[in-house]
Order: C-alpha cells, then sequence, then structure tokens
C-alpha cells in the first residue's frame, strides 16, 4: 500500500490531489466529505497570505486525509476523542511515513502526542474555525468572529498553538475582502454559501475550482502587495469515468 501514499502526496496539484482522494476514499476505507474540502481550500488560503515556510503539499494532503476516521454522527460521541489516533494509525498501513502520520494525529490534542509537529498547529486552527463556519444539525454556522472567540477562550484557551496569532490575523484580513458577483460578500462567506448549494463534492470542487479560488487568490496578492498574474481557467474534465478508471489502475497495478 505504500504506492498510495507516494501517489497522493506525489501530486502536487491541490485539485487533482482531491479527485484523487475522492475515487481513492471507497476503496482506502476513509471518510472524505465537503466539509473536508471546506476546509482544505482554507488551509489554502491561509498559506498563500502568511508564506509561512512549511511544505505547502505536505499540509494541504494532511488536512485533506487527517479526518478519514471521523464519523460525524451523534451516537458515536466517543469516538471524537479516538479518530485523530485511529486515522493516523490507517495512514500508516497506506504506507504514510510516520512524521505525516504524526502531523494528522495533531489535528487535535486527546493523544496527548508530545511534541507536536508544527504542521499540526495549523490543522489545529484549520479544523476548529473551519468545523464552527459549516452548519451542523444541532446549530447553524458561526460567523468569523464568533469562531475566533470560542477558538482563542475555550478550545485553545490551555494550549499554546505556534500560529494562532498570524491565523487571526489572517480571519481578520480575509473577513475585509470583497468577493463580487450577484451579491457582494466576504471571502468565507461566500465558501459557505458554494458549500450549502453544492449538492456533491464534485459540483463543490469545480466551483472552487473555476470561480472562488481564481478570485480570492486575486485578492490575497493584492493585500500582498503583489502584482496579480493572470491565471489560466483550464477547462479541465474533472471527476469523469476516464479519471476514476486511470485513478483505480495506477493502484491496482502498483498494489
Amino acid at each position: 500500500m505504500e504506492e498510495v501514499a507516494k501517489y497522493i502526496l506525489n501530486e502536487k496539484d491541490l485539485i487533482s490531489k482531491i479527485e484523487i482522494i475522492y475515487f481513492l476514499a471507497p476503496k482506502l476505507g476513509i471518510n472524505f466529505d465537503k466539509s473536508i474540502v471546506f476546509k482544505t481550500e482554507i488551509a489554502r488560503m491561509f498559506l498563500k497570505y502568511t508564506q509561512i515556510k512549511v511544505d505547502n503539499n505536505l499540509v494541504l494532503t494532511a488536512c485533506l486525509l487527517c479526518n478519514c476516521k471521523k464519523v460525524d454522527d451523534a451516537q458515536k460521541i466517543g469516538r471524537l476523542k479516538t479518530y485523530a489516533k485511529e486515522g493516523a494509525e490507517h495512514l500508516a498501513k497506506l504506507g504514510f511515513d510516520e512524521k505525516f502520520c504524526r502531523i494528522c494525529e495533531g489535528v487535535n490534542r486527546y493523544s496527548g502526542l508530545k511534541p507536536r509537529e508544527n504542521e499540526s498547529d495549523i490543522l489545529e486552527l484549520i479544523d476548529n474555525f473551519g468545523g464552527m463556519l459549516i452548519d451542523r444539525p444541532e446549530r447553524i454556522a458561526l460567523n468569523p468572529d464568533e469562531a475566533m472567540v470560542l477558538i482563542e477562550y475555550r478550545n485553545l484557551k490551555s494550549e499554546y498553538n505556534k500560529y494562532l496569532e498570524t491565523f487571526r490575523d489572517f480571519v481578520n484580513c480575509m473577513e475585509k475582502v470583497e468577493i463580487h458577483g450577484a451579491v457582494n460578500t466576504t471571502a468565507f462567506a461566500r465558501l459557505q454559501k458554494l458549500m450549502r448549494e453544492s449538492k456533491s463534492i464534485t459540483e463543490f470542487v469545480k466551483k472552487i475550482d473555476l470561480e472562488y479560488s481564481p478570485s480570492v487568490d486575486e485578492k490575497i496578492d493584492k493585500l500582498r502587495g503583489i502584482k496579480a498574474k493572470e491565471r489560466e481557467r483550464a477547462n479541465r474534465a474533472l471527476f469523469t469515468a476516464e479519471s476514476e478508471e486511470k485513478i483505480l489502475k495506477h493502484i491496482n497495478e502498483n498494489d
């Protein structure tokens, strides 16, 4: 199964990586839903805005896989404290190395893993923040300000997170960014809207790729004082029967 880890990590294009994981998820026995894509896009924006010196590909891959054993079921609330460790153990069986699995296990602090990897602190912030911006059966989505207050004064009140201040600055700046459309909205509000309106993972990913990311990236470049580059909007075929066949064939041939 070592080939699985190499195949996923070696794909540097985030959208193509999502496509690979989407088609492999049933075969690999991992959880993969719209909430994971939602959080990963926030992580991508954070890394682009802050230019933190980490391996972006490693962080984004971990963001896509760290919740691979999470069960969104109120009847299985006990799994909340074990899913990160179970997920890390499962990823190790798929061929991911020890550091990658430690990063994923550190998405929360229930396993007591020490020392923590720097990348785990990024995952922790993204998982907390992104999760609060998503509608749940028991509550509607919070706004970014409410989410940050809960992260700082409840979830991480007694914990040190290396990137908390940097993340707070990122959230504050992105809340001032306006994405133009039929109705102008902030960056996070637009992402929330796209997730609510998308009936499937595939629809959500396509909207992010063609509509959302290009607009947000242009705004981030301006915030950072960088002249925005013209981005080619490739009309690539995503989530087709042909791409699924190609991905599964690659894995089966190297299994």
